[in-house]
């Protein structure tokens, strides 16, 4: 097939179980120009050029006419190029980590053990579970609602309006895209209303979560009530999306590698290089769909113009055996490990070291009890997006003594 089809099919739900494939037709075409007019990349190094490239904008307002789309009520810092990246991610951080913050993510390890402990009891005696629904969902959710402070009986409200947003991130063009990017705009207007009045709740009675850091900060440190809606909105959403991906992925791939299962579970110590593994081989974020030249530019021999949209996939860069030895292999011991999964350059995850801990506490607790699980679907069902890639359900069967 035609490398100008890419797009298409990877956006086709079809390929969803398994998009490595189209990604090695990327790597060999190099740059894939797209029948919409976008373009591909593919290849590790290329990839890593560009996400510390100041001329390849986050910015869609840079976009070309033809490929304007609705806009968001508020651009969030992912959105935004420096300066105004810089300064509006560092206003966010000063609550979260260094240098004003700096024992804020360590200090939850604690909080988040508990939260795992919980929940696996509350698995005990059960034969057949959901990772998703009955594990790595409600994990990362309930941290982030602490984080944030946000009562988490609201989680029905806003999880429909994060399914709303996610569902944008479809990279089909046309009518039904623009309608759901209008969709997603309202529920990012709702969610930013809805966030912004729980912080003008702790306004002058500030409590130990960031909403109320945010709303209590020290002019020139304080956040406009658009800037604050649409910080809290990304850090709510990408909070726990990203790593329910993480964690459910993981659990398949070991279950469908119990070699390396085993040997996790008798070495537990590689845990965090097996996360790290983990983000190469799988990663939650598997496309960066929003990136504009500034002025042309020349990827591998191809010639990108100002203004059009550039699609970084950075899955098919974590398996790119120009940087990766035997890139289709799971190998939880690999050195070397430089992998594209929380992206780089000034728009690195900035929720990366909290995902990272949630991920080693999580598997950590999972690891032993799934000597003798067994997937009910493979593949399972996955969720639609192809950004965010990871299954909607994960159903498995437990032995009762190890559930």
């Amino acid at each position: 097939m035609a490398v100008d089809t890419l797009l298409e099919r990877i956006n086709d739900y079809a390929s969803r179980p398994d998009p490595y494939p189209l990604y090695a037709e990327l790597r060999e075409a190099g740059v894939a120009r797209q029948r919409d007019g976008s373009y591909l990349v593919g290849g590790y190094y290329d990839i890593a050029a560009l996400l510390h490239d100041p001329r390849l904008s986050s910015d869609r307002r840079n976009r070309a006419p033809e490929f304007a789309a609705p806009m968001p009520p508020q651009l969030s810092f992912i959105q935004l190029d420096d300066p105004e990246h810089h300064r509006l991610r560092g206003l966010a951080t000063r609550p979260f980590g260094p240098p004003h913050s700096p024992g804020r993510v360590d200090a939850m390890r604690g909080e988040i053990t508990g939260i795992t402990e919980q929940l696996i009891a509350s698995l005990q005696g059960r034969t057949r579970i959901d990772i998703v629904d009955d594990f790595a969902y409600p994990l990362p959710v309930t941290v982030i609602c602490r984080l944030l402070g946000v009562p988490p009986d609201d989680e029905p409200v806003f999880h429909a309006w994060a399914t709303t947003i996610i569902d944008s991130l479809d990279l089909t063009s046309g009518k039904d895209q623009d309608e759901r990017t209008r969709a997603a705009n309202r529920a990012r207007e709702d969610m930013g209303r809805y966030l912004v009045g729980l912080a003008e709740q702790r306004r002058g009675r500030p409590g130990d979560d960031m909403l109320s850091a945010f709303v209590n900060a020290p002019e020139p440190a304080a956040l406009t009530r658009d800037e604050l809606a649409a910080t809290a909105v990304l850090l709510l959403i990408a909070g726990h999306e990203t790593t329910v991906n993480l964690i459910t992925n993981g659990v398949l791939t070991l279950l469908r590698h119990p070699d390396q299962l085993d040997l996790l579970r008798r070495e537990p110590a590689l845990l965090p290089r097996a996360v790290e593994e983990l983000l190469r081989y799988e990663p939650p974020v598997q496309l960066l769909p929003q990136r504009t030249p500034l002025t042309d530019l020349e990827v591998a021999g191809t010639t990108i113009p100002k203004g059009v949209p550039v699609v970084l996939v950075l899955a098919s860069g974590n398996r790119d055996p120009q940087r990766f030895h035997d890139p289709d292999r799971f190998d939880p011991t690999r050195p070397d490990n430089q992998h594209l999964g929380f992206g780089s350059g000034i728009h690195i995850c900035y929720g990366a070291p909290l995902a990272r801990i949630e991920a080693q506490i999580a598997l950590g607790a999972l690891i032993p009890r799934l000597g003798t699980a067994t997937l009910v679907e493979d593949p399972p069902p996955y969720r639609h997006s192809p950004v965010l890639r990871g299954p909607r359900r994960l159903p498995i069967e437990l032995s009762p003594s190890r559930g």
